[in-house]
């Protein structure tokens, strides 16, 4: 699960946590238009969009009536050159996305307010020292 992401925008390189307010993530749009949008809804902030950054993949994709239901989701590209996760014992750890990948979005909608949550899926390393991991994709037209 993500905590922080790196990218560039506008051809500045952001670093932005979660935790941060007003925390945004990069979206490529069906046009090949880049925006930034807020990511995901933290506690304190007043909304109705669903509480957290993350989308599993296996509930958005597979559960008929699946809460995401309820926000028109729509599968995007978050054009994201790295990102931090914490291990088991808390230390962050820095991956680069693969050129040619990114991680795959969800756009939720309510009226007029969007959010991005990040897909995750589940380590498939049963080494691995994750909880959950981006669902990392090839990208269109990189």
């Amino acid at each position: 699960m993500p905590e922080a992401v790196i990218f560039t925008y506008e051809n500045k390189l952001r670093t932005i946590y979660f935790a941060q307010n007003k925390a945004v993530l990069p979206v490529k749009l069906k046009n090949g238009e880049h925006k930034l949008v807020v990511w995901g809804r933290r506690e304190n902030e007043n909304s109705a969009m669903p509480l957290g950054g993350w989308a599993r993949l296996s509930v958005v994709k597979h559960e008929k009536n699946s809460r995401w239901n309820l926000y028109q989701p729509k599968p995007v590209q978050l054009p994201i050159s790295k990102f931090m996760e914490k291990d088991f014992e808390g230390r962050a750890c820095w991956y680069e996305v693969t050129k040619g990948k990114c991680m795959q979005g969800l756009l939720a909608q309510e009226d007029n307010e969007y959010r991005l949550y990040v897909v995750t899926v589940d380590p498939e390393d049963l080494m691995n020292c994750h909880y959950r991991w981006p669902h990392i994709i090839t990208r269109d037209n990189p």
